[in-house]
C-alpha cells in the first residue's frame, strides 16, 4: 500500500470587512519535502511571493473562494469550511490521503481523513504551504479591485479593519464587496471625525 499523502489546508481573509475568504489545499511534492516553508503571517512579502512561486513550480494546488455576498448568506465560519471543502476537492487527492486543517473546525468531507490542527499553520509544514498559497491568491484578488473601486487603499489593508479602511468606508460608504454581515460601523467612531 501505498504510503498516505499529506494535504496541508489553510484559509485567508476570514476576519477581512471587504473581499472574499481564500482557501488552498497542498500536497508537497517528494522533490519539495526538504523544503520548511512558514506561515504567511510570520513572512515578509518578498519572502511570502518567492515562496509562492516555488510551491506552484513544485507542489500540487487546490483552491476554493467564496465570495463577500455568499459569506453574507452563510456566515464567515461556514464560507471559510466551505472555501476549504472546495479546495479539497479542486485538488482532489486521493482517497487514503490525510488533511490536515489549520484550526478547530473541519469541512464536511467524509470520504476523506481530515484532522484539525490549531495554529498547524506554525509548524507543519503542508499548512505553511497552504497559507502562503491562500494568502497571496487573496492578496492578487484584492489588488485587482483598485480599479475597480476607486479611493479604496485593497493594495495595502487588503480588506482589513484598519484605521485608513474604516475612514475609507466612513468617507465613499460600502462597496458590494464590503460584508454586510460584519459591523462596518462600529469602529468608525473611533478611527474617523463626525
Amino acid at each position: 500500500m501505498e504510503p498516505s499523502i499529506v494535504v496541508g489546508v489553510d484559509e485567508a481573509g476570514r476576519g477581512a470587512l471587504a473581499g472574499p475568504v481564500v482557501a488552498s489545499a497542498v500536497i508537497i511534492n517528494k522533490s519539495s519535502k526538504s523544503l520548511q516553508f512558514k506561515d504567511s503571517k510570520a513572512l515578509s512579502p518578498s519572502a511570502r511571493k518567492k515562496l509562492y512561486d516555488l510551491i506552484n513550480k513544485t507542489c500540487l494546488i487546490g483552491i476554493g473562494i467564496i465570495q463577500s455576498k455568499e459569506i453574507d448568506k452563510i456566515n464567515i465560519l461556514q464560507a471559510s469550511l466551505k472555501a476549504m471543502k472546495k479546495a479539497i476537492l479542486d485538488l482532489n487527492p486521493p482517497k487514503n490521503a490525510k488533511i490536515l486543517v489549520d484550526g478547530n473546525k473541519i469541512p464536511n468531507l467524509k470520504q476523506f481523513n481530515i484532522q484539525s490542527i490549531v495554529k498547524g499553520d506554525q509548524y507543519i509544514n503542508q499548512i505553511s504551504a497552504a497559507s502562503i498559497i491562500a494568502k497571496i491568491t487573496r492578496d492578487s484578488i484584492m489588488n485587482s479591485y483598485m480599479s475597480i473601486y476607486k479611493g479604496y487603499s485593497f493594495d495595502s489593508h487588503k480588506g482589513y479593519g484598519t484605521k485608513k479602511h474604516y475612514q475609507e468606508i466612513h468617507k465613499l460608504g460600502i462597496t458590494e464587496n464590503h460584508r454586510r454581515s460584519f459591523n462596518l460601523t462600529i469602529q468608525q467612531t473611533l478611527f474617523c471625525e463626525s
